[in-house]
């Protein structure tokens, strides 16, 4: 997890017990931060998940985002979702954050790191089969 993004996961997580509300806004936030480490930084955090549907984002983690996304902005500005009381929901968001990050860094990232190590000459291989797509 991005520092940044780490940082604001941490502060909801000390606050979760006391205001589930803020533990929530705080994660929404920190969903917010996420974006520019996946390229995807807008006018938005609708727009941003909007740019990684674009990019072809996995129908399951565009769901978490948005899961997200509508109940931090609930949490700051209620309307149907009341998560005053309900620390529960708020744990079930640090899952999500979790899941996001793995998925979309974590995963990633290690893959690369992987494939970067195979010697140059199956690398070379690789290039000249894909058409230097790689």
């Amino acid at each position: 997890m991005p520092q940044d993004v780490r940082d604001v996961f941490l502060e909801a997580a000390a606050i979760v017990d006391a205001s589930p509300r803020g533990a929530a806004a705080l994660l929404r936030l920190a969903v917010e931060r996420l974006m520019p480490h996946l390229d995807a930084q807008a006018k938005n955090i609708n727009a941003s998940i909007g740019l990684l549907v674009a990019k072809g984002l996995d129908p399951k983690i565009q769901k978490a985002l948005d899961v997200l996304r509508v109940i931090g902005n609930e949490a700051v500005h209620p309307g149907q979702i009341d998560l005053k009381d309900d620390k529960d929901t708020a744990l079930k968001l640090f899952d999500l954050v979790n899941i996001i990050v793995q998925a979309l860094i974590t995963t990633p990232n290690h893959i690369n790191s992987m494939f970067n190590s195979l010697p140059p000459n199956a690398l070379a291989g690789i290039q000249k089969r894909d058409g230097n797509h790689g």
